[in-house]
């Protein structure tokens, strides 16, 4: 399993990135689901339409956990190696970056006194750490459990991404006249590098700033393919400072593909690659 992106909010409302595992090593099975059905006509276009946001769940889940069943990372927890302890759940909340103690916090107010909740003390206590000080597998087996058997826990992480990664991005996309791809894009590097830079890497705010001195935003006049092609190479750049960034297959093999295809709306079918995978949705 490869699984990326922790993230937490910091005052003011930025974000602090998160890292990724290498490629994985292996043969390369296609991958295929169908698609969610095509929105009616005249539906608002965007990636907060229901059935596009259902589908940037699949391409992020590719990604992150080389599956399209999104819906099966809930209970996802592990400590990759990356220097920022346990990663998990939907977008690969973090306990050494802060968002992971964000998610139980938001599900403690929900079910006062669940196994998750005694976590707290400890989950605040290593933000800006690797350590698993008064964690360790019997938090590992809390979280699974939640994510296994209450949709309030489940509940609570969907909240987390949308506050901090989903609906950010897509409002800046809609601000800076991008379509449904570019609302994508937005959205897939705040997963993985969150708002603000942090731990030696750039964040979105950075990618977005050297882009725009490369191509003007759509919303200012510019042509659209061309602005997101330079904000795809500052993310690529950005991604190879890191050792844990440094294959940029999600980019290369997956939303350049689309841009080059033009496919502006992330119209279905869609076919691309990751770490070597090949994904299909119909």
């Amino acid at each position: 399993m490869v699984l990326v992106g922790c993230a937490s909010v910091t005052e003011g409302g930025a974000f602090e990135g998160g890292g990724e595992s290498g490629p994985r090593a292996g043969p390369a099975p296609v991958r295929t689901e169908t698609g969610p059905p095509p929105a009616p006509r005249g539906a608002a276009a965007g990636l907060a339409e229901p059935a596009k946001k259902d589908l940037a769940m699949r391409l992020v889940s590719s990604a992150e956990n080389s599956s399209l069943d999104w819906r099966r990372q809930y209970r996802y927890i592990q400590d990759i190696g990356d220097g920022r302890g346990y990663t998990g759940g939907l977008v690969g909340f973090c306990s050494g970056t802060g968002d992971m103690a964000k998610v139980v916090a938001r599900y403690a107010a929900a079910r006062p006194g669940s196994a998750l909740e005694r976590y707290l003390p400890a989950l605040r206590g290593v933000r800006g750490s690797a350590s698993h000080a008064g964690l360790g597998p019997p938090f590992v087996r809390a979280w699974q459990q939640a994510a296994d058997t209450d949709p309030a826990f489940r509940a609570a992480q969907d909240a987390e991404r949308d506050k901090d990664y989903f609906d950010p991005a897509v409002r800046q996309g809609k601000a800076d006249g991008l379509g449904t791809l570019g609302q994508f894009v937005y959205f897939d590097a705040y997963v993985m590098h969150g708002y603000g830079d942090s731990m030696g890497g750039d964040g979105f705010r950075t990618m977005r700033r050297t882009a725009r001195q490369r191509a003007a935003l759509p919303a200012d006049g510019g042509d659209e393919k061309a602005y997101l092609n330079a904000f795809l190479d500052a993310r690529a750049a950005s991604m190879r400072k890191e050792p844990a960034h440094r294959d940029t297959s999600r980019i290369d093999t997956a939303q350049r593909v689309f841009l080059r295809e033009g496919n502006l709306t992330l119209r279905t079918p869609l076919v691309w690659k990751v770490y070597g995978d090949t994904f299909r949705v119909r």
